[in-house]
Order: structure tokens, then sequence, then C-alpha cells
């Protein structure tokens, strides 16, 4: 055999890697599966969490996450709301900047003011008439320009669950497409908008009247878990909790943008205690199957209401998750 015959094969081999589930594809560190600019992931998925954290120790809570799970986070997922002051309302803290030297950031912006009064509360209409302009949405804006590295943006994620209390849709999306379109008059151009709604199938007509448009979303996310008792729901599988809702927002939202499981986790079954690492265990390979599904974040926290800890509950299911954030499909280089 010839030398540039050998030479051909290895650079074969080197460009290929081998999955969970044994099959080959082009190594995620090759030209060709760099991300978008759109920070899309083009041979894989981007793995991340939301870790339970306080806005001064998120890195320290991030860095002991990591180290249970053995890898670095793609994404990071943080809050904020549109106070005027204090870390909850700067989009972009000092701890934020410095995990995001090396990770991706997902950042929820909440038209909230979580300590504030009920008078102080913003609303979709000021939004989109452009009240907190000046005050909120183009410090925010500055702010994430100057940082420069692209990130994901979500406005009121879950805004399906808000009306008609929060306003109706038509404002919603009015308040969307008015940050989005302020942010482009400021030459912010590092963002990535990120639409999050639950997925919840008794809401799919909300879904069409709150989707702001395919000029105004890179990315669509969708938040689904396994309940069970937390909400008196039957055991769901990884995949039973995800296909529904990916199958109804590729056939009447979008066909192509790409999709994020921006909160997918489980509860735990006392009675069972292997049952949370099996439901995790399936998570590549059901990532895979789920077409335009480029990303998937844990949540590793409590939900609302009594008993509904989602987050891990024994080593076990830690051993579990750990394995599947290893799996060759979320080993993409980050931008």
């Amino acid at each position: 055999m010839s030398t540039a015959l050998v030479s051909l094969l290895l650079v074969g081999i080197l460009a290929l890697q081998t999955s969970s589930d044994g099959s080959s594809a082009p190594s995620a560190h090759s030209a060709e599966c760099r991300a978008t600019k759109l920070l899309v992931p083009r041979c894989g998925a981007w793995f991340g969490a939301y870790v339970r954290h306080g806005k001064p120790d998120l890195e320290e809570k991030v860095l002991a996450y990591e180290k249970r799970i053995g890898r670095t986070l793609d994404i990071v997922y943080a809050y904020h709301d549109m106070s005027l002051d204090g870390l909850e309302g700067q989009l972009l803290t000092e701890q934020e900047q410095r995990v995001g030297r090396t990770r991706l950031l997902l950042l929820s912006w909440e038209s909230k003011w979580w300590n504030g009064t009920p008078a102080q509360q913003p609303s979709w209409r000021q939004i989109a008439a452009g009240a907190l302009d000046k005050s909120v949405i183009d410090v925010q804006a500055k702010r994430i320009k100057a940082y420069g590295k692209p990130l994901f943006l979500s406005f009121d994620l879950e805004m399906d669950t808000r009306t008609p209390a929060g306003g109706t849709p038509a404002e919603y999306v009015a308040a969307y497409r008015h940050i989005h379109d302020r942010f482009r008059e400021l030459g912010v151009t590092n963002v990535v908008w990120t639409w999050i709604i639950t997925g919840y199938s008794g809401h799919n007509d909300l879904f069409r009247a709150l989707y702001p448009g395919d000029a105004h979303v890179d990315w669509i996310g969708y938040n689904q878990y396994n309940y069970y008792r937390c909400h008196n729901a039957d055991w769901q599988t990884f995949e039973q909790t995800q296909k529904d809702s990916h199958d109804w927002i590729r056939e009447h939202i979008s066909a192509d943008k790409p999709l994020m499981l921006s909160e997918f986790g489980t509860a735990d079954d006392p009675s069972k205690q292997s049952a949370q690492a099996e439901w995790y265990e399936q998570v590549p390979r059901v990532v895979r199957k789920l077409d335009g599904v480029r990303a998937a974040l844990q949540w590793n926290y409590r939900d609302p209401g009594p008993g509904c800890d989602l987050s891990l509950a024994r080593d076990e299911s830690w051993k579990s998750l750990r394995k599947a954030a290893a799996d060759p499909y979320f080993n993409q280089v980050r931008p």
C-alpha cells in the first residue's frame, strides 16, 4: 500500500467518530461541523443546563455541576428581570461574562420587576410602545453589544402561561418584535433570538398566535418534563415527554428552525430508584431522532408545586447523566 493511500485512509478515519449507537459521523471538530453564525451545530447538538445559583456564585455552581457530569457545559442558562438596579436587572453580570468565556449563554429576560411594586411591573403594551427604551431596553442592548460574543436571548419564556393576565398574544408579539428591532437599530448583532414555549398541547392554538414570525426568531425552544407525582401525572419516558411537542412545532410553526429542548428533566420515583437513571439513558438516542433539535438543557432544580423536585436525586442518576452528556453527539466545538 502506498504512503499516499495510507495517509488518505488515516484522514478518513480521523474525520469520523463513532456514536453510542455504533454509527459513524463526521468529527465535531472538522470544518464541516463548525457551528453557524446563529450557533447551530451542524453535526450534533449542544448540551447545557440550568444550575441553581445566586447571581454572585454562578461560576462556582457551574463548576461544581460540571465536575459531577465530567465535562464543560456548552450552554449555561440564567434569568433576569427588567428592574433598574442590582444584578437581577443586569444582563451579563461579571459572573456571566466569566462563565461565557468558554461557554455559550442563554439569558431569559423577563418582563417583570421581581422585587418591585405592582405599579413597577413592565407590561407588553408599554414595551411595544417604547416606554422602556431609554431606561431598560437600550441599557441592556448596549451591554450585550459590548460583550461581543454571540449569545442566546429569550424574551418572556413560556409566555403562553401569562395570557390573558399579562396581556394578549398580539401585545406579546408586538413587545417581542419591538425589543428585537430596537436591538437591531442599536447595532446589536450578537444576539441569537430564541422563542421558548411550554410545549403543552393544550396551548397549541395560543402558540400560533404568540409566534413573532420567522424574521424575528432564530431558534424555537420548548420545556417538557416527566413530572410524575409532582403533578399527579403518569410516568413518561424521555421520548414521550419530547416527541409530541416536537412534531407539532415542526408541522404548525416551523419546518426548519433549529429547535432547543430548553428545559428537560424528570422527577424521581422513590419506589424504583433506578427509574431516573434509566430515563436519562435515553437522552442521546432520542435527541438524534428529533429532527432539528440542536440543543438540550437539563433542568437541575425544582418546579413550582408541592413535591416537585426535578433535580438529580442520587449518585446513580448523576452517573447516567454523565454518560449521556459524554455522548459524541453532544461533543461540539463552541465558538
